[in-house]
């Protein structure tokens, strides 16, 4: 998350669009080899989206990425439609992709959805995590205050992303996981505006502390409700960012 992420603790443009038939023709004639690179195109693209890399309602180029990726434009174009086809991005009639924006109950119902699924994953996580890992959830912790005290919100979210995986992995739940990470995803694009409120860096870390003094003492409902607080906060601070944005 995290949201990195928080994790928190909460776009492509190309008049091509392929059709069913020219997918399910590609498909059908990709050898193994070609599948791998196509994956490890998307699965960049979808970490891109969910750490923020791209804002809402941004177009994302076809030429452009693949550019950035240093790949052709043709996997490129597959994982574009792929991250559609799941809601990631949405097509724009003539003029190819584009990352979704979130309207205000959008925002609302997707907070609420996290802090369901991510207190659940984390409630659960809590009890099977080994004595090495809370342990490792603590060092990262306080990694993360020292990323907030220094200024670096990239350093800061990438630690947070890898405190949050690991928890929520612990819960031995795979579906649980890939709901939460379809989550991220949605969320992903509003991220990178969790620093805009000065006063966020203050107070971002807090409930991380609370969470691994209560896994430490195994109190599974103490780190439900820690997570909560930590998607709630940042919630906050997100929805107060992008509604100032709006005002500008």
């Amino acid at each position: 998350m995290a949201i990195a992420h928080m994790m928190l603790d909460f776009g492509l443009s190309s008049g091509y669009q392929p059709s069913t038939m020219s997918v399910t023709v590609l498909l059908a004639t990709t050898t193994p080899a070609t599948s791998t690179h196509q994956d490890q195109i998307y699965s960049t693209l979808r970490q891109w989206i969910t750490v923020g890399r791209f804002l809402p309602g941004e177009r994302l180029k076809i030429r452009t990425v693949a550019a950035d990726m240093g790949v052709g434009q043709m996997p490129v174009r597959a994982a574009l439609q792929r991250l559609s086809a799941e809601g990631a991005l949405v097509n724009i009639p003539n003029a190819g992709v584009a990352v979704p924006r979130l309207s205000a109950p959008e925002f609302d119902d997707l907070l609420q959805m996290r802090m369901l699924l991510e207190g659940e994953a984390a409630e659960r996580g809590c009890l099977r995590l080994e004595p090495a890992q809370v342990a490792q959830m603590q060092r990262w912790s306080e990694e993360m205050d020292a990323a907030l005290q220094a200024g670096d919100s990239k350093r800061y979210l990438d630690i947070n992303e890898n405190f949050h995986v690991l928890l929520y992995k612990a819960a031995g739940s795979p579906l649980l996981f890939q709901l939460i990470d379809t989550l991220w995803l949605r969320a992903g694009p509003i991220s990178n505006r969790l620093f805009d409120t000065p006063e966020a860096s203050a107070v971002l870390n807090d409930a991380h502390d609370d969470l691994v003094r209560a896994l430490a003492q195994r109190d599974s409902s103490a780190v439900r409700r820690a997570i909560e607080r930590d998607i709630f906060v940042a919630g906050q601070f997100l929805r107060t960012s992008c509604m100032d944005k709006k005002r500008q």
